[in-house]
């Protein structure tokens, strides 16, 4: 008699990857009449109905394109639904300002963008092009270079202080990663 051979499934980390036993893995195929592809996608039936469809990607893109939210509505209520819903998101426009996206893409104060401003740069410019252009700005208005000027002092003053919101906006910007 045969002595019984040891699996690999014992223990951590697995040696053999998720679905590859001998055993065939169950794929959901698209709902989509006709569509051979893999059905991943779940989309609702009908409003507020727990059935759902399983579509490919494409088809889920499809149905999408034409799913009305407010359909059975009458204009009122559905008015008054898409009121509150604006009110009740309406956190999320702000969360940008807590720099939880990139630059560029309005997640920028009005401050950071009146300091760009200042140093004649574009709102998605990186800190590094901030840097130079302070520095460049900054070598020509600073005190040492023209002592007595008041005009190149506010105008350095300005500067510096365009620099500090941006370099605080930037540290902001990498602790939240």
């Amino acid at each position: 008699m045969a002595k019984p051979r040891r699996s690999n499934d014992w223990g951590f980390p697995r040696w053999r990857g998720y679905e590859e036993s001998r055993e065939a893995a169950t794929v959901r195929l698209c709902d989509r009449h006709g569509c051979d592809e893999r059905g991943d996608c779940p989309a609702p039936k009908s409003p507020n109905n727990p059935d759902r469809w399983y579509f490919c990607q494409k088809h889920a893109a499809e149905y999408n394109s034409k799913w009305d939210y407010f359909e059975g509505l009458e204009k009122a209520e559905a008015a008054e639904r898409a009121r509150t819903e604006q009110r009740d998101n309406a956190g999320y426009a702000e969360a940008s300002h807590y720099s939880w996206g990139g630059s560029g893409d309005g997640s920028r104060s009005a401050d950071e963008m009146r300091a760009l401003d200042v140093l004649g740069l574009e709102s998605d410019a990186d800190f590094a092009t901030i840097k130079r252009a302070w520095r460049e700005k900054a070598k020509t208005v600073h005190p040492d270079v023209k002592p007595g000027d008041q005009e190149a002092a506010a105008e350095f003053q300005k500067l510096q202080v365009s620099y500090e919101v941006l370099k605080a906006a930037e540290a902001r910007r990498e602790w939240h990663g």
